[in-house]
């Protein structure tokens, strides 16, 4: 297999992967248990790795502090863009701007800079991704737009701009992606399940029990899904990684005219064949 070819790979099994994740939160009625639930989960299957894996370097620890931080954050604004608004008005700003902020951030903080022709291809994925989960009729919620979600939903986005430098540049001062992978998930849960327990305390088996069976599957998913993106980071670009897993939006939109019947249409065709070329820019742009 190629060089160039690899990361793609990886990206695109990242984004089928995180999918599932997203398509078992949502199918659960509350986003913070589900949320917690997920990032427990994936903790769970990394431990086993622990003994195995090399110790992150000395110096490298105040990195992983970063991206713990980082992840926090995008934790939370995600948690509070889906509890202000609609998936369908908050999914595709979080989706769509996460791709240009990482660019951003990338070429401040990590030095990449994007070609001409990338920089055109990015646009355009990033449009077609927002465009492709725009709802597909007007609803109350199409049509009622709320500020705070949309903040909130923008605040996403800028998250995972950051943890995708903070963890690119973490994963490359390690001796190997997998101790970063490992390190990172074991210490990622910490955050939102401390806020869960503050808001549910003894009552928090009452709203761990109708979400396990979703937060499983989901962990078990978003593990692989973020792992393989990890190691996409050491690859190639981290604006190339953010952008290719953003397909994530098409195969959730595929699974659900799938699973839950819901419709695909002509205009989200359309956009996913314009996602592919904005892809196909960027990457014959490098």
């Amino acid at each position: 297999m190629s060089a160039a070819l690899l990361p793609v790979i990886l990206c695109l099994a990242s984004a089928l992967t995180v999918a599932i994740t997203n398509v078992m939160v949502k199918r659960g009625g509350d986003v913070l248990t589900a949320r917690m639930l997920v990032a427990v989960v994936m903790g769970l299957t990394v431990l086993p790795l622990a003994p195995f894996v090399p110790l992150p370097p000395e110096g490298t620890w105040g990195l992983i502090a970063i991206s713990m931080v980082v992840h926090w954050f995008y934790q939370f604004c995600a948690i509070r863009a889906l509890h202000r608004g609609a998936l369908s008005l908050v999914f595709p700003v979080m989706r769509g701007l996460g791709p240009l902020a990482t660019a951003v951030f990338a070429a401040l903080w990590l030095s990449e800079k994007l070609a001409p022709l990338q920089i055109a291809g990015l646009v355009v994925a990033s449009a077609s991704i927002i465009i492709f989960a725009l709802p597909t009729a007007l609803t109350a919620e199409g049509r009622r737009l709320d500020r705070t979600a949309l903040f909130w939903a923008a605040m996403t986005a800028i998250g995972v701009g950051l943890y995708a430098v903070a963890d690119t540049r973490a994963a490359r001062a390690m001796e190997t992606p997998l101790t970063f992978i490992v390190w990172l998930f074991l210490l990622d849960w910490i955050g939102v399940t401390a806020v869960f327990f503050w808001q549910c305390g003894r009552r928090a088996w009452k709203f761990v029990k109708p979400e396990l069976r979703n937060g499983i599957i989901g962990g078990v998913a978003g593990s692989i899904s973020y792992g393989l993106a990890i190691y996409a980071y050491t690859l190639t670009d981290a604006a190339m990684v953010t952008a290719l897993r953003e397909t994530s939006v098409v195969f959730a939109a595929a699974f659900g005219a799938w699973l839950l019947r819901e419709g695909f249409g002509a205009r989200r065709i359309t956009a996913a064949a314009t996602l592919a070329a904005g892809l196909v820019l960027m990457q014959a742009g490098g």
